[in-house]
């Protein structure tokens, strides 16, 4: 496993908590991203499906100045790996797999590749993905991931989609190697919301991921799949 990799893996497996923001308003999200990274969550993905999302990847980057690790989200083309790297992210997160995965591999991305079923996660993990992205969470919940992990005990799982505060510790507790947060964690700061109340569910969802990765025993996954 290359070093970028390995930095992103770490990152999450001592922060358990990844930021997604997407929104219509990109100086709103810009703010939502730095309230955040001064709230203690620094690792945060940009959806691309925000408006103008290059730019306020760009605009994060720059303020950021390394206090944060920052992804491109919803990524399925190569040509949006490039466009993303070059913005300013340094990992890609896709929905499924899909062209943008052999070329956030190639340009030595980290990636979180989407997937939800047995045979779809077993795929992501032969494609390369640094962790599997189980995407929508929801519609297994906790206990979904607990019974997938019995035949993948070593793949990394972030689930993603619907992850509310009161799911947070459940995840982990299941295994889990981070919890990706979206609308539950940010509200309506990306459409111009109220910034003081993020900062608050923000260090509401630190508490709870410290919490369950206290309570956890996960173990760093080895990727027999590409080894």
């Amino acid at each position: 496993m290359d070093d970028a990799s390995s930095e992103l893996l770490a990152r999450l497996r001592d922060n358990r908590l990844l930021a997604i923001i997407r929104g219509n308003n990109p100086d709103a999200c810009f703010d939502t991203a730095m309230t955040l990274i001064d709230a203690g969550i620094t690792i945060l993905e940009v959806s691309l499906t925000t408006t103008e999302a290059l730019k306020v990847i760009g605009r994060i980057h720059d303020a950021a100045a390394g206090r944060a690790l920052l992804g491109a989200g919803t990524v399925l083309t190569s040509g949006q790996v490039h466009e993303a790297r070059d913005a300013g992210a340094r990992f890609i997160v896709t929905p499924c797999l899909a062209p943008s995965t052999d070329a956030a591999s190639s340009l030595g991305l980290p990636l979180l590749v989407g997937a939800l079923s047995p045979a779809e996660v077993y795929a992501a993990a032969r494609e390369g993905a640094t962790a599997v992205k189980l995407f929508p969470a929801s519609v297994g919940g906790p206990a979904y991931l607990k019974a997938l992990r019995d035949p993948f005990p070593d793949i990394e799982f972030v689930p993603v989609g619907g992850v509310a505060a009161d799911s947070v510790t459940e995840y982990l507790r299941a295994g889990a190697l981070a919890v990706g947060a979206g609308s539950p964690l940010t509200g309506d700061a990306p459409r111009g919301g109220n910034l003081t109340e993020l900062t608050d569910r923000a260090r509401k969802f630190i508490g709870l991921a410290q919490a369950g990765s206290a309570q956890s025993h996960h173990a760093e996954g080895r990727h027999p799949w590409t080894s």
